[in-house]
């Protein structure tokens, strides 16, 4: 069937939920998806003009044929297309595959044991404590184990070491117990190791409890070292527990799901706490796609619905349009109740900030693209809705003072750091009085003459005339009636189509959400490192629009002071300004250096001269 007959069945569908398998020519089955109404969903697919991801275009492109079966809710069609795509893995579907191997941690054999993460067995004699799924939960239980115990981790070699050279830093800021100083006993360290093993296996629960009974028959029978050592131990753990980023109080089961996206893949991070503490965490990347909602809606069904364990407690960044129907589901493969939700303050909500970041720092890492500024403006790209990450960033912000007058600083940000080369200053020369709307409209209607003039070749061209570029994104320090002034104002020209928000701040002068020209807010908040780098760019763009306004003001203060001089106007005021930039180098002038500005003639000069010093 061609598209146009796809989309002719599609339209006679019922308004109704249910469950529709795609198949292509070979009638091989390669896409499965529920609908709360079938006829709207379908039909998008097949109807011309409707855009959509790589993904799916690539999907569309291989249909032929298609079947639908109704459900009586969007609950039933839930589970069934859970049930229809684990039978059929098809091809478009998204495939929960994330590249874990297996994690151990090791721990040596001999006098002076030492911990490890280790990626595999090795037939060497130590002992492994695994497996584990995650290497990064691995590391996390090490790294945390070595902190609480106060366990060396440089490469020196026991006792073959001991008593050579200094303790490295760790020791020094009590990190760790500097076996090499000599002072530890074997016995004292074999302790520790053994106490950093039950942590690991069993918790920190009882461990505690453990060592402060241990510290107090070290003292009862005046083994102050000893005792010195676990009192150390102790409060290292608890430091430890007092910074980790666990939920208070809370020794149930809990996962903490967030998405990022680029505009080529999408990433899901998974962080499953247990007992209080992060037991592991899952990546799964889709790629072809730039549509997190949709990728939201599927993920979230597949990874719960196809074996994975369900926990008590299931904390998202945002939850997808069939939540309800999700929420049923959950609970009954649970078969208990389950607390799907969005977090909006406290722990929690810093947990799934962390996982939001674990999802860009992975998506960073698939695209090669490393480096901080990079990420930051896929980042940028995806909470804004862009197409690709805005590398050209013109920030705009209006000062005004007492007499009415307004300047306007425009700041460019280039590859996601301040290009100071590409700054600009505009005097309103159109507006009088204070008016913001009228005077980013002036603003941004020249800044876009500007750039038509240098296609048409009227002026110059090239990186070094930054208003011959076009850039990717406009900022403009305001809300709503600010965005939509310079909406109207760029409408018809070359900048018109270029992505404009407005930067709001709260009532204490901080950045608090970006906004469209319709109103529409999206809450920066969350996204720390977006939240940071906007508010970076409202303060710029602020503070380069007031240094303009207080030069203009000290000039014209200077203008203020020669013009008192009977005979000499603001031309000549002017001249004399810009001849020697201050009046007190006009007032340090002799009568000939004076006579060098142009239009001063010597009677002119002796009568500067005199007022100056009279």
């Amino acid at each position: 069937m061609t598209k146009a007959e796809l989309y002719k069945k599609a339209c006679m569908l019922p308004l109704l939920p249910g469950v529709y398998i795609i198949r292509d020519k070979a009638d091989t089955i390669i896409y499965i998806g529920k609908a709360k109404r079938l006829r709207t969903r379908v039909s998008q697919y097949f109807r011309e003009g409707v855009p959509h991801d790589a993904k799916v275009t690539q999907m569309i492109a291989h249909a032929f044929s298609f079947d639908v079966i109704v459900c009586q809710s969007e609950f039933e069609a839930l589970v069934l297309e859970a049930s229809q795509i684990k039978a059929h893995t098809p091809k478009y579907n998204i495939l929960l595959k994330d590249d874990k191997g297996y994690s151990y941690v090791k721990v040596t054999k001999g006098d002076w044991p030492r911990l490890s993460a280790a990626l595999q067995k090795d037939d060497d004699g130590a002992e492994y404590i695994g497996p584990f799924t995650s290497s990064f939960a691995v590391r996390e239980m090490v790294e945390t184990a070595q902190d609480c115990f106060l366990l060396p981790r440089c490469g020196k070699d026991f006792p073959r070491d001991i008593g050579k050279g200094r303790p490295c830093l760790n020791a020094h800021i009590g990190k760790c117990m500097a076996v090499c100083g000599g002072k530890i006993s074997c016995a004292a360290y074999n302790d520790a190791v053994q106490g950093a093993v039950r942590m690991i296996r069993y918790g920190k629960k009882d461990i505690v409890r453990q060592l402060k009974e241990k510290m107090d028959a070290a003292a009862l029978r005046l083994d102050f070292e000893s005792a010195a050592l676990l009192r150390d131990q102790i409060a290292a753990i608890e430091r430890v527990a007092g910074g980790q980023k666990v939920v208070r109080g809370d020794e149930g089961e809990m996962d903490v799901v967030a998405l990022a996206g680029t505009s080529r893949a999408v990433c899901a991070a998974v962080l499953r706490y247990r007992e209080g503490r992060l037991a592991d965490k899952r990546e799964f990347v889709f790629r072809d796609t730039a549509d997190i909602d949709a990728v939201r809606e599927e993920f979230l069904p597949q990874y719960y619905l196809d074996g994975e364990a369900v926990p008590r407690t299931v904390a998202v960044d945002a939850l997808p349009a069939d939540h309800e129907a999700l929420h049923k589901a959950l609970e009954q493969a649970r078969g208990a109740a389950v607390n799907l939700y969005v977090p909006q303050r406290g722990d929690v909500a810093k947990l799934v900030t962390m996982a939001y970041t674990n999802a860009v720092e992975r998506l960073g890492r698939e695209s090669g693209r490393c480096s901080r500024e990079e990420k930051l403006l896929e980042e940028a790209a995806q909470v804004l809705g862009l197409s690709a990450p805005p590398r050209l960033i013109e920030s705009y912000d209006i000062s005004n003072w007492g007499d009415g007058s307004s300047v306007c600083g425009m700041v460019v940000f280039k590859d996601g750091r301040p290009w100071r080369s590409g700054y600009r200053r505009f005097a309103m020369k159109t507006v009088s009085g204070t008016d913001d709307y009228a005077s980013l409209a002036e603003t941004l209607s020249r800044r876009a003459a500007e750039y038509e003039a240098a296609r048409r070749g009227e002026k110059p061209d090239g990186p070094q005339n930054q208003f011959a570029c076009l850039p990717d994104l406009l900022l403009i320090d305001g809300g709503r009636g600010q965005v939509a002034a310079v909406k109207a104002a760029l409408r018809g020209t070359a900048l018109e189509n270029v992505p404009t928000f407005g930067m709001v701040k709260d009532d204490h002068h901080r950045t608090r959400a970006i906004v469209d020209d319709r109103g529409g807010e999206i809450a920066i908040n969350r996204h720390r490192n977006i939240f940071t780098f906007v508010t970076n760019i409202q303060d710029e763009t602020h503070r380069f629009a007031n240094d303009y306004r207080k030069r203009m003001m000290k000039k014209k203060s200077y203008a203020a002071t020669l013009t008192d001089i009977p005979g000499v106007g603001p031309k000549t005021s002017e001249a004399l300004l810009r001849h020697f930039k201050t009046v007190r180098a006009v007032r340090a002038a002799s009568i000939g250096d004076l006579e060098q500005v142009r239009g001063i003639s010597h009677k002119m000069a002796e009568k500067i001269y005199n007022a100056l010093r009279g």
